[in-house]
C-alpha cells in the first residue's frame, strides 16, 4: 500500500465582523481546500504555504496558534490503494484577490453556512467545523 502526507489549510479572511472561508474546486469536481503534499525535507508549514501561494497566488497570511487538525483516508491511485494523512491548520489571509492554479477550476469565499453546504467531503466537513469552533472561541482577537 502506498502511503502520502499532505499539509493544508483552513484560509479565512475577516471583514466588517465577518469571516469568510476559501474553497477551492479541483479538476476532479470536488470542492476542497488548498493542500498537497509534503516536500522532502519540507516542514508542514512551508508546505502550507508554498500549497496556499501555488494554487491561490496569496501570500500575506497569519497562522492561527494552537490549531492543528489531522483526517486520514484511502483512495485509489493507478489501480492501487493509497493511505492519506493530511493536516491542517487555520490560516488568515489578508489578501481577497485569488490567482488559481491550473489544477483548480473555481474559488470562492464563503460564510461558514454557505462552506459548510458546499464543501464535498465529510472529511472536510468536520475540518471546517472544527476551524470555525475554534475561530468564534478567540473571536476578539482577530
Amino acid at each position: 500500500m502506498l502511503y502520502e502526507r499532505s499539509a493544508g489549510a483552513v484560509v479565512f479572511y475577516y471583514e466588517d465582523k465577518h469571516i469568510k472561508y476559501l474553497l477551492l474546486l479541483y479538476g476532479a469536481g470536488h470542492w476542497d481546500f488548498p493542500k498537497g503534499n509534503i516536500e522532502k525535507d519540507e516542514e508542514e508549514i512551508e508546505t502550507v504555504r508554498r500549497e496556499i501561494f501555488e494554487e491561490t497566488g496569496i501570500k500575506n497570511l497569519a497562522f492561527i496558534p494552537n490549531f492543528k487538525h489531522e483526517i486520514r483516508y484511502f483512495y485509489k491511485k493507478k489501480g492501487g490503494l493509497v493511505h492519506k494523512e493530511v493536516v491542517f491548520y487555520l490560516v488568515r489571509s489578508y489578501e481577497k484577490e485569488v490567482t488559481l492554479s491550473s489544477e483548480h477550476k473555481d474559488y470562492v469565499w464563503l460564510d461558514y453556512e454557505g462552506a459548510l453546504r458546499r464543501l464535498t467531503y465529510k472529511t472536510a466537513k468536520d475540518t471546517l467545523i472544527k476551524a470555525h469552533n475554534f475561530l468564534m472561541s478567540m473571536d476578539e482577537r482577530l
